[in-house]
């Protein structure tokens, strides 16, 4: 995967320990291509040494809050996930 994802940019940032949550590349007119990685799927990787909320709380500030330049990774919250969340309660 690595290696595909320096044919976008051979200078894009990886999260360490969230190669699992990785969903692709994110590319604009205006910015470099930046790795893509699901948030939800960080946070739940995190959930294996910490209660939620304290992975909640440590991904917000020290990996999504982590900004290192243009070629900072990116964090999304899929919808389908997000419906399903919503329609549970």
């Amino acid at each position: 995967m690595k290696e595909m994802i320096a044919e976008y940019n051979q200078e894009s940032l990886l999260a360490d320990g969230f190669d699992d949550a990785i969903i692709g590349i994110v590319d604009s007119f205006s910015d470099n291509p930046v790795v893509l990685y699901d948030k939800d799927k960080c946070i739940d990787i995190l959930c294996k040494d910490m209660s939620r909320e304290e992975a909640i709380e440590y991904f917000n500030f020290n990996v999504m809050g982590a900004y290192m330049g243009d070629n900072t990774p990116k964090f999304a919250m899929l919808f389908n996930k997000w419906r399903k969340h919503l329609n549970k309660k």
